[in-house]
Parts: C-alpha cells; structure tokens; sequence
C-alpha cells in the first residue's frame, strides 16, 4: 500500500462522492426553485409587481421576528404551490417602510392577497398554512 494504509476503497470513496454530489444538487434544486417561485417585493416595485399579477400574496416580515421565522417555510411552500396562478412575495419591513406603512402594517408578519392591485384580505399572525390557503382560494378565479 506504499506507506499508508488504505480504509475506504477507491471504489467506496467513488460512490461516496457520486453521493455527495446528487445531494448537492438536489439541494442547489430546491433553493433555485424556491428563488425562482418566490419574489422578494421592495417599495420601489411593490406597485408594479401587485398590478401586473391577478393575485398576488405578500407577507410583510422582518429578519429579527421569530414569528415570521417560523411562517417563512409555510410561504415558501404556497410560493411552490400556487406558482403560475398567483404570485408569492415577501416584503422585508425594515428595508421597505413605506410601503409597509402605507399599508399599516403595525405587527408582523401580516400577508397581504392582493388582487388587480387591490388589497381584498389580510391575516395576522403566525397561521397555519390551511388558514392562507382557505382565504388564497376565495380569491383565485
């Protein structure tokens, strides 16, 4: 063995990496779909984005909030769920106050379904993802 010991195979480490690697792109998958799905609003394109979308859901958050932590995933996964029939996005409040402000939005995370542009319902909280889905539905045409 020239001077070292061997203790995984050529051919097990091959399969290790081979491994590895569908996993990392398995992963390196889902975070560009997860991008790809969701949208992440600013004030300088809140009006655009909301009046070239039929419907569209916007969760107003903020990186310290636990509450919006917990409810990010639950967003993530309608974004993947409703991709094609209303747009999914997620306004950061600490970057973009005026928009959250014009809207009073007071306590977070509060989602936002807007439709043609128009706010037609508002949740508060940390819901279960059944709850948005219920008031998404009543909106979707």
């Amino acid at each position: 063995m020239s001077g070292r010991e061997q203790f995984i195979s050529d051919e097990e480490l091959k399969r290790i990496r081979e491994k590895k690697l569908k996993e990392y792109m398995r992963t390196k998958e889902r975070v560009h779909d997860m991008e790809a799905e969701l949208l992440h609003v600013t004030d300088a394109d809140f009006n655009d984005v909301v009046s070239k979308n039929a419907l569209a859901l916007i969760d107003f958050w903020a990186s310290w909030c636990g509450p919006c932590r917990a409810l990010a995933p639950t967003i993530e996964e309608l974004a993947k769920d409703y991709a094609g029939r209303a747009l999914v996005g997620k306004l950061d409040v600490d970057e973009n106050p005026a928009t959250a402000e014009r809207f009073q939005v007071f306590s977070i995370p509060t989602v936002l379904i807007m439709k043609n542009g128009r706010e037609v319902e508002r949740i508060v909280g940390c819901v279960p993802k059944d709850q948005i889905e219920t008031a998404l539905k009543k909106h979707l045409g």
